[in-house]
């Protein structure tokens, strides 16, 4: 009898040390997270002298779009600056604030695919590199579905490295002054998820 209760007391305490262990991300003593908000200002420049962005690949133009109006045979034609399949490149400066001489923080480098028959819809991948201040030289990977016509959009932050190492969490972006066609400044939040961990090395 004595035997068996030192039995179920011992089994106890392993599910419970490995009910603690569980809980635990990989290598962090305490499991615990902490939650980050960042906000900054993305120029994204299609013109000018020094462009920051590129379109690499035209898509083909949209089909047309039903419509009632009958002078038109009943279709129209989307008035996107964009085409289905355009992809475009950017390396863009992320600063403090909107202007162009506000403080640079960092800079967003990836692609977007428009993937919407008609509309501004984008299939977004972009890591943004951070540069100064307390979180220089790491970096967040955003990946999201973009509807540029939305005042809020809102992408996933699927990882990162540096001090966002195993990082989760959403951005928010809002056009501050943009146009589809030739670029402009996107507002950014950025909401994280990340673990407590020490990358000093």
């Amino acid at each position: 009898m004595a035997n068996s209760g030192a039995l179920i007391l011992l089994i106890s305490l392993v599910l419970l040390a490995g009910a603690a262990y569980i809980r635990r991300e990989p290598g962090h003593a305490d499991g615990s997270f902490a939650d980050t908000h960042l906000h900054f200002f993305m120029h994204d420049a299609y013109d000018g002298p020094r462009p920051t962005a590129a379109l690499i690949v035209t898509g083909r133009e949209p089909l047309p779009l039903p419509s009632d109006d009958s002078a038109t045979g009943g279709q129209a034609t989307s008035s996107s600056p964009r085409r289905f399949g355009d992809i475009a490149v950017m390396n863009n400066a992320l600063t403090e604030g909107p202007e162009r001489g506000s403080v640079r923080v960092g800079t967003a480098q990836g692609f977007t695919v428009r993937v919407a028959e008609h509309g501004a819809v984008n299939d977004l991948s972009l890591h943004l590199v951070l540069e100064a201040g307390e979180y220089g030289g790491s970096s967040l990977a955003v990946k999201g579905r973009v509807d540029t016509g939305a005042a809020v959009r809102e992408s996933i932050i699927v990882g990162g490295t540096g001090r966002f190492r195993f990082a989760t969490g959403y951005a928010l972006s809002r056009s501050y002054d943009y146009d589809v066609a030739n670029g402009g400044v996107v507002e950014i939040d950025v909401y994280v998820q990340k673990t407590r961990v020490d990358t000093k090395e």
